[in-house]
């Protein structure tokens, strides 16, 4: 069910909110004027998105936060409430990446970003829940990412914790309804590839210049998304159509699909300049505030690539019934 409060009532967490699409949310929620409760590991960085808010017409609290910590958290979750009075809708956001072989990235760093995308979450909603059902029902929105979904070579740590963080979303859900609590909703968002700081920030151990993927859409695209899920939650929702159409192809044919997006990431994912191993900001905050990773170049690439991806997925399809159709008639000749 949707937010009981019209949003400029609302209260809203959101965590990884330093910086990319944390920021963007917030500044989206601050404009329809919500109270946004911003949690990151960089204070500094925290309080440029607050004073922001603030110039744009919402209420904003500073909880510094490692999400790693579920006391920590749960601090969050009751500064929010005490307040604001109330806590409506909670956004798991906070997200770090390792890129590299699976063999290759070190197993503490492999361990950490299982601890801040996955368990990070996990500590999220149990601090939300209670807080959402005493304020009569809420939203709580997992930005999962579409590689929830699909998989993309070098990128085995996020993978793992997308998937993951997907699939618990999915049984938070069924429990809640099979309890009667089905006024809280539990959303699962999937953005394709966003304009953030992310791919400045992440691990690297691929020894080059890790690129984003296009085509890249502006992490607005993402705000926007969440906060239509904030007024009228679904179960998942697609944040980008190259998301949609790669999520489409993974259904149909996985076995091709895996094999194309894995020589598709191969080729973009990396720039020509050679790279040291870095832990990036797995370990430390490095967070300025910034909504963008300054990717505009990828970005103008958005149509070509969709159009690209638009005619794989129907190719695809074509094929994939075609397969079909040839099984049907051997059977039954």
């Amino acid at each position: 069910m949707p937010l009981t409060r019209s949003l400029d009532d609302a209260t809203v967490v959101i965590t990884g909110a330093s910086s990319g699409i944390g920021a963007a949310t917030a500044y989206a929620l601050a404009r329809r004027g919500a109270a946004v409760v911003l949690a990151a590991r960089s204070e500094p960085a925290l309080s440029r998105v607050a004073q922001r808010c603030r110039q744009l017409g919402g209420r904003a609290l500073v909880v510094p936060t490692d999400v790693t910590d579920p006391a920590s958290v749960q601090r969050l979750a009751d500064r929010a409430a005490a307040e604001f009075g109330h806590l409506d809708a909670w956004v798991n956001n906070a997200a770090v990446g390792a890129v590299g072989l699976f063999d290759e990235i070190p197993v503490a760093e492999f361990r950490r970003v299982l601890e801040v995308n996955l368990l990070g979450a996990v500590h999220g909603l149990r601090a939300a829940l209670p807080h959402l059902a005493a304020a009569g029902g809420g939203v709580v929105v997992n930005n999962a990412s579409v590689l929830a979904e699909v998989a993309m070579p070098y990128q085995s740590p996020y993978n793992a914790t997308k998937h993951g963080l997907r699939g618990l979303a999915d049984t938070v859900r069924q429990e809640l309804r099979v309890t009667g609590r089905g006024a809280i909703s539990i959303c699962t968002v999937l953005p394709a590839t966003i304009d953030t700081p992310y791919f400045r920030h992440v691990a690297n151990h691929s020894g080059r210049e890790v690129l984003p993927p296009p085509p890249v859409y502006p992490p607005e695209m993402v705000a926007a998304t969440i906060v239509r899920l904030l007024r009228r939650p679904r179960r998942e929702a697609y944040a980008g159509g190259a998301a949609r159409l790669i999520g489409l192809q993974w259904r149909l044919a996985p076995a091709l699909a895996e094999r194309v997006l894995g020589w598709y990431a191969h080729r973009v994912q990396f720039g020509p300049g050679a790279r040291r191993d870095s832990a990036g900001n797995v370990f430390r905050a490095d967070a300025d505030g910034q909504r963008e990773g300054g990717w505009q170049g990828r970005r103008r690439q958005l149509v070509r690539m969709t159009a690209a991806f638009g005619l794989a997925a129907a190719g695809t399809a074509v094929g994939t019934m075609a397969a079909r159709t040839r099984r049907a008639r051997t059977e039954r000749s």
